[in-house]
Order: C-alpha cells, then sequence, then structure tokens
C-alpha cells in the first residue's frame, strides 16, 4: 500500500524535492491538541447537558466520562501514531487496518463535513462574539441577499477569519505553530482564570452548596410556549439514554484531539512525541474541562426559568442564548462580562481554528497521494506544506459559512464520527493480528482492556443515537454511503503517485 510520507520528487526538469519540513516538538503538538480541542464548546455546551441531564451531579458525570473516553482513545492511537508516523494521521491508521476503501470514506467525510464544517462553525463561533463588541457586524447586518444565498457582516467574519489563517498556513509551518503556541498559552491561561474566578467567588454565595442538594435528582427540562419550565423525572433506561444524547455536546467539544496525528511528517520524533502530545493534551483538557463545570455549578444554579430577568433566575440550563460560561461571570463581574468572555472565546476560537486548518490540508494530501483526490493537493509549495490542499480546504469551508448549513451538517456526522474512532481502536487488535512484528515504540495503555472498553462505550453512545436521533444519523450515514461510488470513480480517474 501506499504510505503517504514526505512529498515525493517533481517532474523531470522541476524544482528539486520538496519535503515536509520537522519543525514540530512535543511542546508544539500538546498546544496543537489543546488548541484544537478548546474552541467555543465549554463555555456553551452545558446549558444543553443541564437541560437533559437535570442536576449537577449528571452534568458532571457526562463531562467525566467523556474526558475518560476522550484520555483512552488517545492512548489507544499512540500506537498506531507510533507504528505509522505519517502526513495523514487516521487516514493512513484506517487505510492500514483495512483497506484504501474505508481510509476514503473517512476522508471523504472529512474533507465534505467533519473538519470543514466545524472551521466554518468555529469561524463563526469567532464572528458571533467579535458581534458582541462590534453589534454592526452581527448576522442582522445583511450585506447581500440574491434568493437562498444571504450574506450578512458575520459571515462574512467568519470567512474572513478562515482565509486570513488559511493564508498564514501557506506560508510554511512556523507561522502556523507560532499562532497556535501563542493563542493556546493565552485561552488555557484565560480559561484557569475563569475557574479560579469561579471557585473563588462562589466559595461565598452558597450556590454549590444548594446544587448539592438535588446532585443527583434526574431530570429532563423542555421550556413550554409560555417559557415555563416542565423537568420530568428520569430512571433507569430513560436516565441512560439522556446521558448519550447529553454527550453529543461534550464529544463535540472534546473533539479534534486526533489532528495533531496528521501532522506527523513535520513532527521530530512522531514515534515519541506524538503519543506523548495525545495523552497530555487530553489529559490537561479534560481537567479544565471539569472544573469549569464545578467553577459554573458555584455561581449558578442547575435549574432556571427561560423568562427569568437575571442570570442566577435563568441557572445553568437556560442561559442566555446558552452562554454559560457568560452567565456565571454575570454574576461574579457584573455587567463586564459580556465583554471579558467575547474576548476571551474569541481567543478561544482563533486558536482553535487555525489547528483545524493546520491540522486538515495533511489529510487531503495523504488522500491525494494515493490518488484519491485533486492531485495539486498532494504537492508540497515551496514553503514546504501542502498549499492546495489548504486552499481547497478553505474555499469548502467558507462556502459552509456563507450557506449557514455547516451546523445542521455537523449535527448529521455525529454518528458517522463515532463510527471511524470505533473502527480506528479496533484497528489496533487487528494490526496486533495481522502485524505482530511490526515495530511498536508505545502500545496501547491497558491494551486489551481499556481499548475495548473504548468501543464498547463509543457502540452504546453510537446505538443510543441511532435509536433516539434517527434524523440526525441517518443522514450522516447517508454522506458516508455516497463515498463508495466517489471512491471508484476517484479510482478510475487518478492513480497514485510515485
Amino acid at each position: 500500500m501506499t504510505t503517504a510520507g514526505p512529498g515525493a520528487t517533481e517532474a523531470a526538469g522541476a524544482a528539486p524535492a520538496r519535503e515536509f519540513r520537522r519543525a514540530l516538538g512535543l511542546f508544539d503538538g500538546t498546544m496543537l491538541v489543546i488548541g484544537s480541542m478548546i474552541g467555543s464548546g465549554i463555555f456553551i455546551v452545558s446549558a444543553d447537558i443541564a437541560r437533559t441531564v437535570g442536576s449537577g451531579g449528571w452534568l458532571l458525570a457526562v463531562w467525566l466520562v467523556t474526558g475518560l473516553m476522550t484520555v483512552t482513545g488517545a492512548l489507544a492511537y499512540g500506537e498506531l501514531a507510533g507504528m505509522m508516523p505519517h502526513a495523514g494521521g487516521q487516514y493512513v491508521y484506517l487505510r492500514e487496518s483495512y483497506n484504501p476503501l474505508t481510509g476514503f470514506l473517512y476522508g471523504w467525510t472529512f474533507f465534505l463535513v467533519i473538519q470543514t464544517g466545524t472551521i466554518a462553525a468555529v469561524g463563526v463561533a469567532f464572528a458571533k462574539f467579535t458581534a458582541v463588541l462590534i453589534p454592526s457586524l452581527g448576522d442582522s447586518t445583511v450585506l447581500f441577499s440574491a434568493g437562498p444565498v444571504r450574506v450578512t457582516a458575520q459571515r462574512l467574519v467568519a470567512i474572513l477569519n478562515v482565509a486570513v489563517l488559511t493564508a498564514v498556513n501557506t506560508q510554511g509551518i512556523t507561522g502556523g505553530k507560532w499562532i497556535q503556541n501563542v493563542f493556546t498559552s493565552a485561552k488555557t491561561a484565560a480559561l484557569a482564570g475563569l475557574i479560579a474566578l469561579g471557585l473563588v467567588a462562589g466559595a461565598s454565595l452558597g450556590v454549590f452548596r444548594a446544587n448539592l442538594a438535588t446532585f443527583w435528582d434526574a431530570t429532563t427540562t423542555h421550556a413550554s410556549a409560555g417559557g415555563a419550565a416542565a423537568p420530568v423525572p428520569l430512571a433507569g433506561i430513560a436516565l441512560l439514554g439522556a446521558l448519550g444524547v447529553a454527550m453529543v455536546g461534550s464529544l463535540f467539544s472534546s473533539d479534534a484531539w486526533n489532528n495533531v496525528t496528521f501532522t506527523a511528517g513535520e513532527t521530530v520524533n512522531p514515534r515519541r512525541n506524538i503519543p506523548l502530545s495525545l495523552a497530555i493534551g487530553t489529559g490537561a483538557v479534560t481537567v479544565l474541562y471539569l472544573l469549569a463545570n464545578v467553577a459554573y455549578l458555584a455561581v449558578l444554579p442547575v435549574a432556571g426559568t427561560p423568562g427569568a430577568a437575571d442570570a442566577a433566575g435563568r441557572g445553568i440550563q437556560f442561559a442566555a442564548a446558552d452562554r454559560v460560561a457568560t452567565a456565571a461571570m454575570s454574576v461574579i463581574l457584573g455587567p463586564a462580562a459580556a465583554a471579558v468572555m467575547a474576548v476571551l472565546i474569541m481567543v478561544s476560537t482563533f486558536g482553535c481554528n487555525n489547528g483545524l486548518i493546520l491540522s486538515g490540508a495533511r489529510v487531503y494530501y495523504a488522500m491525494a497521494r494515493d490518488g484519491v483526490f485533486f492531485r495539486s493537493a498532494g504537492k508540497l509549495n515551496a514553503k514546504g506544506v501542502p498549499g492546495a490542499a489548504l486552499v481547497v480546504q478553505c474555499v469548502w469551508a467558507c462556502l459552509l459559512c456563507l450557506s449557514g448549513t455547516y451546523a445542521d451538517l455537523l449535527d448529521y456526522v455525529i454518528f458517522a464520527v463515532l463510527l471511524f474512532y470505533i473502527l480506528t481502536v479496533i484497528g489496533i487488535f487487528r494490526l496486533r493480528r495481522t502485524r505482530p512484528g511490526a515495530e511498536r515504540p508505545y502500545r496501547a495503555f491497558g491494551y486489551p482492556v481499556l481499548p475495548a472498553l473504548y468501543v464498547v462505550a463509543a457502540l452504546a453512545i453510537a446505538v443510543d443515537l441511532l435509536v433516539l436521533k434517527p434524523a440526525y444519523t441517518w443522514p450522516g450515514l447517508g454522506i458516508v454511503v455516497l463515498g463508495i461510488p466517489a471512491f471508484f470513480a476517484w479510482k478510475a480517474t487518478e492513480t497514485p503517485r510515485s
């Protein structure tokens, strides 16, 4: 099978061979993991989780289980990263564990929706919080409208966010690396400060003590037409189902940790540094996410009323526009909270999108080298990065920003994303059997028990979504299945580069 390694020699008479430049060390890889994971989700999705499970204990349980799954998955991926330190990461793992079609189906879905849809969504999140500071840049400011096409100031800011970061990353790995390191360090420190502020201020409010009184009282809550909340008690199978649905938000807030595997071609000593980056990065984010939710519980009641006049009355469940972190900080900082949180989330989403843009193009590069993506995407530019792949990714992500459909598409691929994670971890078992003599500088921690538990837990969530959220799961499977004829079409017209 083709290995997506360093760039190959160009045609006769062309410039000398271009190769990836190994410029990412352990710190850079760890910043890429943390920065790609922390976007806007941790500041928002706890509201929906609280409405779904109804109490502080179950809210923390959702984040804890998500964190354990994420770290376990990352530890398992470390073995594959050590075995196959090539550009493309998970695409390469699936291709080598199963067959080229399986790898392509991942790459197809990754390009159409998973990565580009996430880039669009994060770009729009950046734009939304920019509008908090500059209201004229909001979605209500329409710049152009023609039929289904509607260009607003918010969408234009999102497109500029994606385009600027793409342009920086076409100029070499160094610029993208420094943006990642600076913005990830800044937002990690800011999130830690938010946590500390919440815990210190909450110690004197007595809110956490009140939340403890209903800590394990599971309910699901919906707002009625009149604005009143109607909690419904949960127990048994209904509770398990609610927990699975609630984990959708936390899983996506914890996603993208695998992106560091895509950059193996540019990582110094990738067999060591990528597994370590995965372990350190996912562990750090899991701790930060848990502590952030403890801080929310320290200053806001879980339950609330949709139409309440203040943040405390709305609680975590009905924080305005689901902005839980802003609501929590408003209790402490007052009116200044909106601006402070807007700046924090702008920093967070800017760094997050840089990591997504930087790493995602390496998957299309690997696919193009295998003859199943645009040929130009398989070339490195004069700066040693896949410039054409970055541009193609940018164009599609910007179209998704413009269309406004990225959120729906992301909902549709929840099930597919879980399946690809499951298949990748199962690939460890397959490769242990089919390639027992392969070099494994790192072996999956807790093998075979922990990887097997990951597969079981992810399968349980996938089945839960299949039953309770069929409107989202089946379209996602449809997108994956459409990749089958696309694969054979690519193979009929493209040939792998030597």
